[in-house]
C-alpha cells in the first residue's frame, strides 16, 4: 500500500473538520509536493470522494443521536420543536451550497486546482476571515436560537468553499459567529451542514458511468482511504468541539498564513 494514500487519508480527516481546506491540502499534498503517486489522475477525484464518504461516516456515527432526534422530532413536532427545527433549517440551507456547487463546481475546479497562488492566497485570507469573524462576534446564540434566516446565510456561506482554501467549515463557521453564535454551536451547525453536501457529492460521483470500474479496480485504495479519514475525522471533531469551548482561531488563522506563504513560494520557485 502506497502510504501517501494514507498520509492523504489522513490530511482529509483532518482538513474537512477543522477550519484548514481539506480540498487545498490534498491538492497541495498531491499535486504540488508529490505525495500519493499512486493516485492517478483518472483516479484522483474519485479517490476524493471515498476519503469524502469516510468523513461522512465521522459526522453520521459522531452525530448519531443529534441526528435521529433531528429526523424525530423534525417529522413529528416540525418547526415547533427546537430540535426539530434544525432538520428543516438544515435542509433549507444546503440548497444555495449544492445549486451553486452543481452549476459552477467543474469551472471553479478548473481555474483553481493547478493555480497555487490562488489557493495559497484564498488559504491566507479566509485566515484572517475567520479570525476577525470570531474576534469581533459576540457569542449570545446556541444552535437551539439559530432562526431560518441565520441557517439560510450560513449556507449560503458555503458557496465560497468551491474555491480550494477557503474551507468549507471555515467559512461556515465564521459566518456563524458572526450571526452571534457561540463558537461551539457554530462548530456543530458547520458539522451537520456538510452532511448533506458530502452525501450529495458522494452520489453524484458513484452515478458516473466510469465510478463502479474505478472502485471495484482499486478496491485496496478506496477502503484504506474510508477506514482511515473517518477515524481521523472522528479524533477532529472531537478535538475541535473541545478545544472551541476554551480557545479561539488564532492557531488555525497562524497555521493558514504560515501554509499559504510555503505555498506561494514553492508554486514561484517552480
Amino acid at each position: 500500500m502506497d502510504l501517501g494514500v494514507i498520509i492523504l487519508a489522513i490530511i482529509q480527516g483532518i482538513g474537512e473538520f477543522l477550519p484548514i481546506s481539506s480540498s487545498a491540502h490534498l491538492i497541495i499534498f498531491r499535486d504540488l509536493f508529490g505525495i500519493g503517486s499512486s493516485i492517478t489522475p483518472d483516479l484522483a477525484m474519485s479517490f476524493d470522494i471515498a476519503l469524502h464518504f469516510g468523513t461522512l461516516l465521522a459526522i453520521g456515527i459522531f452525530f448519531f443521536k443529534d441526528f435521529i432526534n433531528m429526523f424525530i422530532k423534525g417529522f413529528t413536532k416540525g418547526i415547533k420543536d427546537s430540535e426539530g427545527k434544525i432538520l428543516w433549517y438544515l435542509i433549507i440551507a444546503t440548497i444555495p451550497g449544492a445549486l451553486i456547487g452543481y452549476l459552477f463546481e467543474d469551472k471553479v475546479d478548473e481555474l483553481f486546482r493547478s493555480n497555487f497562488i490562488l489557493i495559497g492566497s484564498a488559504l491566507i485570507i479566509m485566515g484572517i476571515i475567520i479570525y476577525l469573524a470570531d474576534k469581533k462576534s459576540k457569542e449570545s446564540k446556541s444552535i437551539k436560537d439559530l432562526s431560518l434566516l441565520d441557517s439560510f446565510i450560513v449556507g449560503c456561506s458555503q458557496v465560497f468553499a468551491l474555491i480550494p482554501g477557503f474551507s468549507r467549515s471555515g467559512t461556515t463557521i465564521a459566518a456563524g459567529r458572526i450571526l452571534k453564535l457561540d463558537r461551539t454551536s457554530a462548530a456543530k451547525f458547520s458539522f451537520f451542514l456538510s452532511a448533506p453536501i458530502i452525501l450529495g457529492a458522494v452520489v453524484a460521483q458513484l452515478l458516473k458511468d466510469d465510478s463502479a470500474t474505478i472502485l471495484i479496480a482499486n478496491l485496496n485504495i478506496f477502503i484504506t482511504g474510508i477506514v482511515v479519514s473517518f477515524i481521523v475525522g472522528i479524533l477532529c471533531i472531537s478535538f475541535l468541539l473541545k478545544y472551541l469551548k476554551k480557545n479561539d482561531f488564532k492557531l488555525f488563522m497562524w497555521y493558514r498564513i504560515i501554509l499559504g506563504v510555503v505555498v506561494i513560494v514553492v508554486a514561484l520557485a517552480r
